[in-house]
């Protein structure tokens, strides 16, 4: 593990402000890089930046370093380096509770089973939809995965639901609807949540609110 290396964009420490974490301080490792381009995307510096050189023990050390309890890797798309499932484990040695932030068109059930996954579903608004590992779906486990659909208007909603009930996802684990910034209302989304009676969680970016400028990272 010593000579392994990923390349990352930036480390830092911040709200949790997505996930069933929401609120909490945590420290973020976002890794450079992203082999898709969904039309929404924020954070497309780093999935187009080449990052920077740095071993799973640095990484892990600067983590602790921070002195929170929480991490989040993300990216970018965090799965695209293969190093990754090496920081994660070993940031979980470390005794952090972490996160994992994927897109869900790459395998997820081989990770360490300490680790938090939060599983993209990509709608059609995304412009990706057909790139997911609908395989990913088949072995949810409530204790180690949740889902997350960032919706662009009433028809991804409206797939959205007919995907997860079509798969017998809805009750099985945390299900998060996030309205995509700048495409949808949050308020919009809420009525259509409540319209639907489907057990689902309104999620909206909490560090966006609490930075309206973007300046979250600590």
């Amino acid at each position: 593990m010593t000579g392994l290396s990923l390349r990352v964009f930036s480390i830092f420490t911040s709200i949790q402000g997505e996930s069933t974490r929401q609120g909490r301080p945590c420290t973020f490792v976002r890794l450079a890089g992203c082999p898709f381009s969904c039309t929404y995307c924020d954070t497309r510096e780093a999935c187009e930046s080449s990052g920077e050189p740095m071993s799973v023990p640095a990484i892990a050390s600067e983590v602790v370093a921070q002195g929170l309890g929480l991490v989040e890797v993300t990216g970018g798309e965090p799965l695209a380096q293969p190093g990754t499932p090496a920081l994660i484990s070993a940031l979980a040695d470390a005794g952090l509770e972490v996160l994992l932030e994927t897109s869900g068109a790459l395998p997820i059930h081989e990770l360490d089973h300490r680790v938090r996954v939060i599983v993209d579903i990509k709608t059609p608004g995304s412009g990706m939809h057909d790139r997911m590992l609908v395989a990913n779906y088949d072995r949810l486990d409530p204790d180690r995965h949740e889902l997350k659909l960032v919706i662009t208007g009433r028809g991804d909603f409206d797939w959205s639901l007919q995907f997860l009930v079509e798969r017998k996802l809805e009750g099985l684990v945390e299900i998060l609807f996030s309205p995509a910034r700048g495409w949808v209302d949050a308020a919009d989304l809420a009525g259509w949540l409540i319209e639907s009676r489907f057990r689902g969680r309104l999620q909206v970016q909490l560090h966006r609110v609490i930075w309206p400028d973007g300046e979250e990272e600590r």
